[in-house]
Order: structure tokens, then sequence, then C-alpha cells
């Protein structure tokens, strides 16, 4: 049986390693490779590839963003390819769908790869496809997160709690962090800072915009599907198209056109 496949993660070294996994299996073609959540979502609707090896964090539209545009009845056969502690993993290890804890090797690959054969034979049905999504989901509100970051200042450290921190913006590989009317630069990236705050408090609302949810006070429609958000401080920014978690997050599903 042929199977074809197409590789979704936005790190090229992981894109790569599935490929060189994939390559001595003469039974399985790679339909392409995508590096982020809009494009995986065109290619899967546009060339229905038969499994897909799905990244679960990805800038502005993630793996369960993917699914939720998809569709879970509508979705091929599905790994997800996550950097997620393998052992809050392993309880969801006998589900119909698999995973691929980075960095994994090749019998683990090979490991889900027959599981996806045995099961491409009886298409995985939705309960069982939203049942693992939502597992995946609780296990990524669960990570520790931090509660201040540190900035280098004139010399010396300060600590900036999270909570105060109103939004943060992308500046090359630094961020600058907006709290309390001033603004901090600290050289992270802004992927890195969303791996250590607490996703139910803050949302990537545009590739270079992170908004803390809690000082959202309106959002406003804006051109071609766009939207502005309005914090308190009267800071107005812009949210990219398709970000319905953030939608669904601030109670806005059926408000938004």
């Amino acid at each position: 049986m042929s199977i074809r496949a197409l590789i979704v993660d936005d790190e090229p070294l992981a894109r790569q390693s599935v490929r060189r996994f994939l390559k001595s299996d003469t039974a399985i073609e790679v339909l392409g490779e995508c590096s982020d959540g809009q494009s995986a979502v065109s290619a899967i609707l546009a060339d229905k590839p038969d499994l897909v090896f799905l990244d679960v964090q990805m800038p502005e539209l993630d793996g369960f963003g993917v699914v939720n545009r998809i569709g879970a009845e509508q979705m091929p056969a599905t790994i997800f390819v996550t950097a997620y502690d393998q052992y809050a993993l392993a309880a969801f290890d006998a589900n119909a769908l698999d995973y691929l804890l980075k960095p994994f090797g090749k019998p683990r690959f090979e490991r889900a790869l027959k599981r996806v054969r045995e099961r491409l034979g009886g298409r995985p049905d939705l309960a069982t496809m939203q049942r693992f999504v939502r597992a995946m989901e609780s296990v990524a509100g669960r990570r520790e997160c931090v509660d201040r970051l540190a900035v280098a200042e004139n010399g010396r450290i300060i600590f900036v709690k999270t909570r105060d921190i109103q939004w943060i913006e992308a500046s090359g590989n630094y961020a600058r962090l907006h709290a309390g009317g001033r603004a901090y630069e600290i050289r992270e990236t802004l992927a890195n800072l969303e791996g250590k705050l607490d996703p139910r408090e803050f949302a990537r609302i545009h590739r270079s915009t992170i908004v803390n949810l809690h000082y959202v006070k309106e959002v406003h429609p804006w051109f071609h599907g766009y939207h502005l958000i309005l914090l308190d401080s009267g800071q107005e920014l812009r949210m990219s198209r398709y970000q319905r978690e953030v939608v669904n997050r601030l109670g806005l599903r059926g408000h938004l056109a």
C-alpha cells in the first residue's frame, strides 16, 4: 500500500529528520513540506495526503489550529510532532493517533509508522481525533510558566512581573516588553517567550506580537479580514487573520466576520 505523506514543521532540521527516516521506505511518497500552519491547511485541502507529520507548536496557526481549520473528520492520518514532556504524553500512547517527541530516533519513528499502516485500513473517527487533541491541549496548558522575566538595564538586572506585561513586540533577535507605561528590551525571540508564558494569559496575535489577554478592552474589524485589538492603555495592535484560538479565548466566536 502506497502512502502519500506531508511534512509540516516550522523547524527545517525537524523536517529533514522526518525526510531522512522516510528515505528508505519505498512505500511512502513525500508530497512536500510546509513550514507553517496556513500553508499546511492549503496543502492538505489541495493534495489530500494519506498521512501528515504535524508539528504542534508553530507561529500564528499551530497544529491544533490546522486540525480545527480542516475539521477533525476530514484530517488525514496524523502523527503529531511535539516537544512536550514524554512522561505526560505516555498517558496518550494508546490513542488512535500517535506522536513523536523531539528529538526522536529511528526506532520510535518506525513504531509510529507501524501504527499508521495498521490504522489506515480503518480511518480514525472524529471522537478519537477530538479526544487526542483535547488531551494534548491539556498537557500544553499544564506546562511550567514563568511569573517574571529578567531584564538587563543600565548595568543591573531588574525583574518584570509577567502579570504587568500588557504586550510584547518582536525586535529582531530581541523582544520589547511593554509594562506599566515603560518598554524593556530582552534578548529573547518571540517564539522563546511564547514557550515560557502562561498560554491561559498570553496569546500570539501576530507573528511579531504577543498580547496579555487581561488587558484587551475592545476588538474592531479592520481591512481584508484583519482586526484591531485595543488595550486598556489605548494601544492598538493588529491581529492576523484566522486567529481562531484567540477569538475563542476572548469569547468572540460568532461575533467576528
